[in-house]
């Protein structure tokens, strides 16, 4: 997959990974990097094309895909947490969660395929979690859409084989951002994350393991529960 020359959009472009992930295709040579955001004045790095996006917002998904109908690379990195309690408390936030992190990546993944089509196959990249695999008690609602989103991922792996786009699916464990700064656990970098992303691209990967954390859970899938549960990884 080409990263030089090509124009490319991100969602949740405005900080933490996302953010890495447009500064990323820019320093491989991207020749347009569309950086979408619910708040564009909040894209503020030089370089990048501020896109005003919320993916729960279809209006603003189709509007998206006519703006950027040249990218060969799209990357769903919008995500929220919402802070639903396992056995007590509002379902509200897990319904945001699915919104955003599943229903939105399915939403931006529908309108930008046949734009990936016309333009050669290209490439499509979701970025999920460790918990994609392994559920979280203290974020149920989080965790089940992440594990959503990666079936999604398989769906359109699959689907998007025959015009030729390239499905990757990024997994990793804390990553050093404000979605995970309540918490002292080793972290890794979200440019770590988006260069390791960028040589998938390159080299053609459909999976990206970014830390040994997220390479032990998804080695721990073919064996027992215990395998899976047993450690104290979080």
């Amino acid at each position: 997959m080409q990263i030089k020359g090509a124009a490319a959009l991100v969602t949740g472009a405005n900080r933490g990974i996302g953010r890495a992930f447009a500064l990323a295709l820019l320093e491989h040579g991207a020749a347009k990097v569309y950086a979408g955001s619910r708040d564009p004045e909040a894209v503020k790095d030089a370089g990048l094309i501020p896109v005003r996006l919320d993916v729960t917002d279809q209006d603003q998904v189709a509007a998206a895909a006519e703006l950027a109908g040249d990218v060969t690379i799209v990357i769903n990195n919008a995500g929220v947490t919402g802070g639903t309690g396992l056995l007590d408390g509002s379902f509200d936030g897990a319904r945001h969660e699915m919104e955003v992190n599943y229903l939105g990546t399915w939403a931006v993944s529908r309108a930008f395929a046949p734009v990936l089509a016309r333009n050669g196959g290209g490439a499509l990249v979701n970025m999920l979690s460790l918990v994609s695999w392994r559920a979280m008690p203290l974020a149920p609602g989080y965790a089940a859409a992440k594990s959503a989103q990666w079936s999604l991922t398989n769906a359109l792996r699959v689907g998007l084989a025959e015009q030729g786009t390239l499905v990757v699916g990024v997994h990793s464990g804390y990553v050093d951002t404000d979605l995970s700064a309540w918490t002292t656990a080793p972290k890794i970098a979200p440019e770590d994350v988006a260069e390791q992303t960028m040589q998938a691209l390159l080299e053609g990967s459909q999976e990206v393991l970014a830390d040994e954390v997220s390479r032990s859970v998804r080695a721990s899938l073919s064996g027992p529960l215990e395998g899976t549960y047993g450690a104290e990884i979080f």
